[in-house]
């Protein structure tokens, strides 16, 4: 399964969970459940078995982290507040900063190139440039801000 499709079923899945208040293993089964069956969304996952380890440790990672990306995004986003953010950058600005930050798998700017490309999908025709300037300005600081955090 390619990460592109992880991380579409990820913030997928993280939407359920603000909008449903599942856990997180509930929403990436309704999600995995919606991709095989469904697939409104058109993943191009071309019938391959969908597994959810990789998408349970993204979406349960971001959740579990989620109170300290938002006050770190709260900081990059000039003059935005999170609450005020469409639900879908929302969800697209956590898993990224959540793989920039508490993981070592992805390198930062191919985590920044996802993010936009999900915002563009799946959000507003302003989405892609929005995120994009977020974590723009979050990279150049990537390596002093993952000194800061704690690890997963």
């Amino acid at each position: 399964m390619k990460r592109r499709v992880a991380r579409e079923i990820a913030v997928q899945s993280l939407y359920q969970i603000q909008m449903n208040e599942a856990t997180p293993q509930e929403a990436v089964q309704v999600a995995i459940h919606e991709a095989e069956h469904d697939n409104e969304t058109g993943l191009d996952f071309k019938g391959e078995k969908i597994d959810p380890v990789y998408i349970v440790e993204l979406v349960e990672g971001t959740y579990s982290h989620k109170v300290s990306i938002d006050e770190l995004l709260e900081e990059y986003l000039k003059g935005w507040a999170m609450d005020r953010l469409s639900r879908v950058d929302r969800e697209v600005l956590r898993l990224a900063v959540y793989e920039m930050l508490y993981r070592d798998d992805v390198p930062p700017k191919v985590v920044v190139n996802e993010a936009i490309d999900l915002s563009k999908h799946y959000g507003t025709d302003e989405s892609g440039k929005f995120v994009n300037g977020v974590l723009g300005k979050m990279i150049k600081e990537v390596d002093d801000l993952k000194s800061k955090v704690s690890p997963s």
